[in-house]
């Protein structure tokens, strides 16, 4: 049997206005090839499968049509919420799906039991089962909890979620002893390389957790939530898939991948992991006013979807003139054929202090978290470093609870 493990799409993403599903389209014709070339049976997608909480028409749309086309391959597939999916919009259509050989578990069910699915190989034989844990949030984890304290709420997630895989790991041990056991998640581990697309989760990402917080009885961790592929704690069989596409100019140089992890018998698991093609570059390009025009001037033309840029000009001293010229140079390579400006920022470096650092010229307020905007209003009053550090967790955690409403 082989299973591919891929997470993060992200369908509907914006990048500065300007929507990915373009180059994930590409990404999806490009993954059904490698599904029939590699006679894949099981495909996990480990969460975040859409952008926004609710989607529109036209990324449903793009979403149903994915799903239809890759069943068509005769592969199952299992999917699973992330911090970004509404429970509803993914729970919506999971009866239908299931006619399609498709599982959602879109959030933590009232029965853990049911997020235990056992895969039957082209023998009959219950030959895997998949624990499919989606994002579990505050509330799926802090039931029974009544402490104030900020530490013991951290401590009170941490191992809510390690109970839940311990719990899902004992009935996959009892009810199907002979059968490879894999998990999936959606959460945020201790020690990841993150880039800046990832929202925070567990009341900003303090409730790390451990390598420790997956039995020793699964043979492999299929996680979502951090868009770089990476191992946790050199645990090759705990790793991210990463996303598909990059998602913000800090992965531009990330090497996209996913595992296919081919089981040869029980527990025994050869992994597999395959470079996905970049279909659109992301580059940033810095320097001074001149050299940026002359950069922009001989960008070669490349193959592929038309390359996104981010420029940042650098000089020495304020100049209303300096600004003009910017706006015009940006203005004029507006329908090039070449590249897309996506982003611009001009830095005078004698003018600029670390207070502002989020606000150079040419940053808009949308490129901004809400944790930064608010860590630089706190900064302005005469908080001490303690006080600080409260008020921005507090305040992370009203958001999350805001978000997760939503949803």
């Amino acid at each position: 049997m082989k299973i591919l493990h891929t997470a993060d799409w992200h369908i509907g993403k914006m990048l500065h206005k300007h929507c990915l599903n373009e180059e994930l389209h590409l990404f999806i014709n490009w993954l059904s090839d490698l599904i029939q070339r590699e006679s894949i049976d099981l495909l996990l997608i480990s969460g975040d499968i859409f952008d926004q909480s609710n989607p529109s028409a036209k990324d449903r749309e793009f979403y149903y049509h994915t799903l239809k086309n890759l069943s068509d391959l005769g592969i199952r597939i299992i999917i699973t919420g992330g911090n970004h999916d509404s429970v509803a919009v993914l729970n919506a259509p999971k009866q239908l799906l299931e006619l399609l050989n498709i599982t959602v578990i879109g959030g933590a069910m009232p029965e853990i039991a049911d997020e235990i699915i056992p895969v039957k190989n082209k023998r009959g034989e219950i030959e895997l089962v998949v624990a499919a844990v989606p994002f579990l949030r505050d509330k799926d984890l802090r039931k029974d909890d009544k402490t104030h304290s900020y530490k013991s709420r951290i401590e009170s997630l941490r191992m809510g979620i390690k109970l839940h895989y311990d719990a899902l790991a004992d009935i996959c041990q009892s009810s199907y002893p002979d059968a490879t056991c894999i998990a999936m998640g959606h959460l945020y581990a201790r020690g990841v390389s993150i880039s800046e697309s990832e929202r925070e989760i567990h009341i900003g990402n303090q409730a790390a957790v451990e390598s420790d917080a997956f039995s020793v009885h699964y043979d492999y961790v299929a996680l979502g939530h951090i868009h770089k592929p990476q191992v946790i704690n050199k645990m090759e069989h705990i790793r991210y898939s990463g996303s598909p596409i990059a998602l913000s100019f800090s992965e531009k140089k990330d090497q996209k991948s996913l595992v296919i992890i081919e089981l040869k018998e029980k527990s025994k698991l050869e992994l597999n992991i395959v470079n996905i093609p970049k279909f659109r570059s992301l580059e940033k390009l810095s320097g001074t006013f001149a050299q940026l025009e002359e950069a922009l001037s001989e960008y070669p033309k490349k193959e592929g979807l038309l390359p996104y840029l981010e420029l940042e000009f650098h000089e020495n001293d304020f100049s209303t003139l300096i600004l003009s010229e910017v706006e015009t140079l940006i203005s004029s390579f507006e329908e090039s054929t070449s590249f897309k400006i996506l982003k611009h920022r001009v830095i005078f470096k004698n003018d600029m202090n670390d207070s502002s650092d989020y606000f150079k010229l040419g940053t808009s307020i949308s490129e901004l978290s809400p944790q930064e905007v608010f860590s630089k209003r706190i900064e302005s009053e005469n908080f001490t470093e303690d006080e600080q550090k409260d008020l921005l967790m507090s305040f992370q955690e009203l958001l999350e609870s805001v978000e997760q409403e939503d949803k």
